[in-house]
């Protein structure tokens, strides 16, 4: 059974930093495509970030570029989402996602529905 679980969410001081990590169960990085994605309460669920398999490039939600970075590491099978500076409006269930279905590459990533999800990291950003 393919899973992926997310772990390193939670309280912090908006300016602070959390890094979220993202392993897979039944299955290697490999070449998949590996999204974060976020919902706040009553808010629509966005994408935040979206890392290649292929090349490693990867794509930022606007809000998040330059704040946010994804990466992997194949040795350890696993993506994490380092976090920094971050505000209340960050504050949100932080999501990890494998398309183990659909492209190799990111683009687009926002609104496809990848095929592996976890259950979700609680992050708060308050004072």
């Amino acid at each position: 059974q393919f899973q992926v679980a997310e772990s390193g969410g939670g309280l912090v001081q908006p300016g602070g930093s959390l890094r979220l990590s993202c392993s897979p169960s039944g299955f290697d990085l490999d070449y998949y495509a590996f999204g974060w994605f976020r919902q706040a309460p009553g808010k629509e669920r966005e994408g935040v970030a979206c890392i290649q398999g292929t090349d490693g490039s990867a794509y930022y939600l606007d809000s998040v570029r330059g704040r946010f970075t994804i990466s992997r590491d194949d040795d350890k099978n696993t993506v994490y989402l380092q976090m920094t500076s971050l505000k209340p409006e960050d504050t949100a269930v932080y999501y990890c996602a494998a398309d183990m279905l659909g492209p190799l590459e990111c683009a687009g990533y926002e609104g496809r529905d990848f095929s592996t999800w976890g259950r979700g990291t609680q992050v708060t950003v308050s004072s």
